[in-house]
Parts: C-alpha cells; structure tokens; sequence
C-alpha cells in the first residue's frame, strides 16, 4: 500500500498531496529560511512526479538566489515549498502536512547561521 501526505496553506487556497515515500525532516537555520519564516524551516522532500498540486494559480515563488525557490500562498503568504532547480524533488514544509506524519527530525543543517535566541539542545546531527 502506497502511503499517502496531504497539506495546505492556511487559508485553503493551495493543497497538495504526495503519494509516495517522503523524508524525514531536516530543519534548516539558514539565513533565509530564517527571514522568511521567522524561524527555521523545517522540511521533508517529496519526488516531483509524486506532488500534485491543486490550486497552483493562488501559489507565489520567491526566487532569493538563481538556483532556487520558495513558494507560498498569494492569498494568506503560508511558506508551503522550497525548490532547487537542478533536484527531482520539492522541499515540502512538515507544519503544512495535515494530521499525524509520524516523521522525525533527521538533522539540523546550516547551524552556525542559527538565531542566538535558541539552543541547539537535542541529539540530532547538527551541520554547518
């Protein structure tokens, strides 16, 4: 049996589905997914050929370098996608998936960008 994710922006105007296998979560302290969140990001990836979209007309992207894109919702601006142009993959925010995952955090990436108001106390792996 194929598992199956779903998600959404908070206002409702853009869902997704994902059929397929999807990562575990990697939580990203970068610079940029800090601005634009107001924390960090944390995402899974899903294969391209397993997201399908719905409501993609109301979905924004934000190209902050030229290798990739954050996409969001042009209605109510939930940060729903982190894409890099060369991968099969779209990076998909854990906190827009509906109901229960049962994923986990795998690592913790660009840690010395981390903002100085929190702490990195857990035993995941930490990079950068």
């Amino acid at each position: 049996m194929t598992q199956s994710y779903q998600g959404s922006c908070l206002c409702g105007s853009v869902h997704y589905k994902a059929d397929g296998p999807i990562s575990d979560v990697v939580a990203c302290h970068c610079t940029q997914c800090r601005k634009q969140s107001g924390h960090f990001f944390a995402a899974t990836n899903i294969n391209d050929a397993q997201l399908h979209i719905e409501g993609a007309e109301n979905l924004s992207w934000f190209h902050a370098s030229k290798e990739a894109g954050r996409g969001f919702c042009s209605k109510c601006g939930s940060t729903l996608f982190w894409k890099h142009q060369a991968d099969p993959f779209t990076s998909v925010l854990a906190g827009s998936l509906d109901g229960k995952t049962g994923l986990k955090i795998a690592r913790h990436i660009f840690c010395r960008d981390k903002g100085d108001y929190y702490d990195l106390e857990d035993t995941i792996p930490q990079e950068g």
